[in-house]
């Protein structure tokens, strides 16, 4: 696919891979509309991809909140007749034990990371069914194949949008209407600014950068498969955890078990 003057919607575009994401197809030409919560924070990425002389839209909305999500793609088709590709990318984690967090704390992140992208792609998908073409691209992480101690919700919610899009690729075959899932392993953003990772080791030398992880993502628009992985050795590891569960999974949960322990208060 040429991206060049195509309609790329992005999620969770204030920061991040979001907004590196947003500089990668532009540099391809592609017109930008920017979702996120902030709109100060969405303008200050709309100024800096002035330079690629491409037109752009700020829309401020919380994906978890379906009203706003269907007022902010009336905007967008006001606009646009409809959106060639559909990033969803918004996220986040809340890091604790299962019995430790309260329900809200569990159905925010489920509210955000997957129904944000079910409102989303109900929204956005119609229109690409008519044209006969487009494509999704849901940001999940490895954590959509390995269910860890401490981040029990955040996974949840990634197994769900895994589970979600091979279902619905399903559904597309033959439509001219792709999706693809990029499941990156720890990413160098604001991602563990929340609290609750304030005891956590932040990144490892394997951390990713944004850039990284958009390049994939706008490999993943211009292609047929399911999920890419990212960096790619990892589905060696994803390969092995479902191939030898019984022993990659109690490997795996005695490591992160250790860190969550060692993040509790006495």
């Amino acid at each position: 696919m040429d991206f060049k003057n195509k309609v790329v919607l992005i999620t969770g575009a204030s920061s991040g891979i979001g907004k590196q994401t947003a500089i990668e197809f532009a540099k391809l030409g592609s017109n930008i509309i920017l979702v996120a919560r902030r709109k100060d924070k969405l303008e200050q990425v709309e100024n800096e991809l002035k330079q690629f002389n491409v037109t752009t839209l700020v829309c401020p909305c919380d994906v978890s909140k379906k009203n706003q999500v269907e007022i902010m793609s009336q905007t967008v088709h006001q606009k646009f007749d409809s959106v060639d590709i559909l990033v969803n990318n918004a996220g986040f984690a809340i890091y604790g034990s299962v019995s430790n967090l309260s329900i809200s704390d569990i159905e925010s992140q489920m509210e955000t990371n997957y129904f944000g992208m079910i409102y989303c792609t109900k929204n956005f998908l119609p229109l690409m069914l008519k044209k006969k073409s487009g494509h999704i691209v849901n940001v999940a992480s490895v954590a959509a194949s390995f269910g860890l101690p401490g981040i029990a919700s955040y996974c949840a919610s990634k197994f769900a949008m895994l589970g979600f899009s091979e279902g619905l690729k399903h559904e597309l075959s033959g439509t001219g209407v792709g999706i693809t899932v990029v499941s990156p392993i720890m990413v160098k953003t604001d991602f563990f600014e929340h609290p609750s990772f304030e005891k956590m080791p932040k990144y490892s030398p394997t951390s990713l950068n944004s850039k990284t992880v958009a390049k994939a993502i706008v490999k993943a628009a211009n292609s047929s498969r399911l999920e890419i992985i990212t960096p790619s050795v990892v589905r060696i590891a994803v390969w092995l955890k479902h191939t030898f569960p019984y022993l990659i999974n109690p490997i795996l949960g005695k490591s992160f078990n250790k860190q969550l322990d060692s993040t509790k208060v006495d």
